[in-house]
């Protein structure tokens, strides 16, 4: 059963980078982030974009790309995901590139330590759960999984 309150909770409670930044980033916060610097017709698909490491969980690009049948395996899942909220897959190149612009902004900013030319707070689990669900629904008009 994929339900958006699984999601949320799972990528909230999941640190980027494999959890090697010096602080804890959720993968919930990244998605939330993307969600904001794309396209209004690509929110939901930005938002959603890693859904599939709720229940895969957040492998680290090096090792993702060197497990023989994950792709295959997420691809499955992700267009299951996609059916089910209503987003096209595989993703729009603007997600893409919001996907990649985060992972440089973050490792700079959290791994590096360099100032970012915005205010910018690594978030708790409940309130990246949060902030996540909320432009979930937002975006569909669902509170929770149906």
């Amino acid at each position: 059963m994929i339900c958006i309150d699984d999601i949320a909770h799972s990528l909230s409670n999941q640190s980027r980078f494999g959890g090697h930044l010096p602080e804890y980033y959720s993968v919930a916060q990244h998605s939330f982030l993307c969600s904001q610097i794309v396209d209004p017709q690509f929110k939901l698909q930005a938002l959603l974009h890693d859904a599939s490491e709720a229940y895969l969980l957040d492998v680290p690009r090096p090792i993702k790309n060197r497990l023989s049948n994950y792709k295959e395996i997420e691809d499955k899942l992700m267009f299951l995901i996609a059916e089910k909220f209503g987003f096209k897959y595989p993703l729009e190149e603007e997600v893409k590139h919001a996907d990649e612009r985060m992972l440089r902004f973050e490792w700079e900013r959290i791994m590096l330590n360099k100032p970012a030319p915005v205010t910018f707070d690594c978030w708790d689990p409940k309130f990246a759960k949060q902030k996540f669900l909320e432009v979930f629904n937002e975006i569909t008009g669902l509170k929770s999984c149906q």
